[in-house]
């Protein structure tokens, strides 16, 4: 059974930075595509960054030199470093992974990220 595991979330004022990480587990082959999400309250859940196994990414715009996201494929992980923080940053963070052969998604149960001062 798939597994997502997210941590590193919390309250931060703005300008500051965190770091989301993502831990899977239970897949024999790994993962396609592993990336973060966030739903602000009222909002529909949008992409903020996605990394292909082979290491091609895509940033939302609002994040785009702001954010980083990497992974590391032999443990399965995927990492969001957020500098320079909003308080429009404000919401649930959410990890998704993608099977490597079977397309399903799956998602971790969320860490929510407050700016504010």
């Amino acid at each position: 059974q798939v597994q997502l595991v997210e941590s590193g979330g919390g309250l931060v004022q703005p300008g500051g930075s965190l770091r989301l990480s993502c831990a899977a587990s239970g897949s024999r082959f790994g993962f396609a595509d592993m990336g973060w999400y966030r739903q602000a309250p009222g909002v529909q859940r949008a992409v903020v960054a996605t990394m292909a196994r082979g290491g091609d990414t895509t940033y939302a715009d609002s994040v785009k030199g702001r954010f980083t996201i990497s992974r590391d494929n032999a443990k399965n992980t995927v990492y969001l470093q957020m500098n320079s923080l909003k308080p429009e940053d404000t919401a649930v963070y959410y990890c998704n992974a993608k099977g490597r052969f079977n397309n399903i998604d799956y998602w971790g149960q969320g860490t929510q990220v407050t700016v504010s001062s």
